[in-house]
């Protein structure tokens, strides 16, 4: 079963940070998981919320403001906001903080020691539109990443969004993701056969037909956020290939046991 850390290991390090995903590396996650946003100058930016509020005390909106805007914040230390009162704290870079963006990401993914996967997951709506996975796959193309040989992966709740980057970067895999069980009908009949299907573990727990029509339909299962013991054990007895968790470590030194 692959570990792929949700944000980086976001439970310890702020997540979409530097650091969190330095950290994921390092621990020896199997992959990194990541959620984008495309800013008003057209910058693919690792963010999850729409706006600052929660990570920043800010109302500035993503998609509304530039990477320089963005860069004024710092995005790190509503994890730690006690830091700048203990003494003793090491003295951490200025850019630790900062925006991450998704270019950035792929450099240290691709500069890893080791094959490290990314599943890239495209946040919608957005006054945007398809403009995000035109540029993620612009991006791709870059890093030459595109084909089914690919460490990448894109994600999405949006069934649209998935059709437009099977469209631009055919080869690659991609990950529908479900938010609601009762979804599952509707989508058995139109996800494409060879797309991943991405619950998530409380639709798993909360509705156990939920993964034995995945299992009946030979479906391959990736499974946003687990992170307990009970939480990995449904995932084996329901033989998932990949688990999204903000505490990869753990995950990881529970398979090893």
């Amino acid at each position: 079963m692959q570990v792929v850390a949700h944000r980086g290991a976001s439970h310890e390090i702020a997540e979409h940070t530097t650091d969190a995903y330095a950290e994921a590396i390092r621990i020896g996650a199997d992959g990194l998981e990541c959620d984008v946003r495309l800013t008003a100058d057209g910058h693919l930016v690792c963010v999850h919320d729409r706006d600052l509020r929660r990570t920043a005390a800010s109302r500035g909106i993503i998609s509304a403001m530039t990477l320089e805007e963005l860069n004024a914040f710092d995005l790190a230390s509503w994890k730690d906001p006690w830091r700048d009162l203990d003494d003793e704290a090491p003295v951490l870079d200025p850019d630790r903080g900062k925006v991450l963006t998704l270019r950035k990401l792929l450099q240290m993914v691709a500069d890893a020691d080791r094959r490290v996967e990314l599943a890239i997951e495209t946040k919608h709506p957005t006054r945007y539109g398809g403009l995000v996975e035109r540029r993620v796959a612009h991006l791709l193309a870059e890093f030459g990443w595109t084909g089914p040989e690919s460490p990448v992966r894109v994600m999405s709740f949006s069934f649209t969004a998935l059709q437009r980057m099977q469209k631009l970067t055919p080869g690659l895999q991609l990950v529908q993701l479900i938010d609601k069980a009762h979804h599952w009908p509707m989508l058995r009949r139109i996800v494409d056969p060879s797309w991943i299907m991405g619950p998530g573990i409380g639709e798993l727990r909360d509705h156990p037909g939920l993964g034995k029509h995945l299992n009946l339909h030979h479906r391959r299962i990736h499974v946003w956020t687990v992170n307990t013991q009970a939480e990995l054990e449904l995932c084996q007895s329901l033989g998932v290939e990949a688990v999204i968790s903000d505490r990869p470590g753990y995950i990881m030194d529970l398979l090893r046991r």
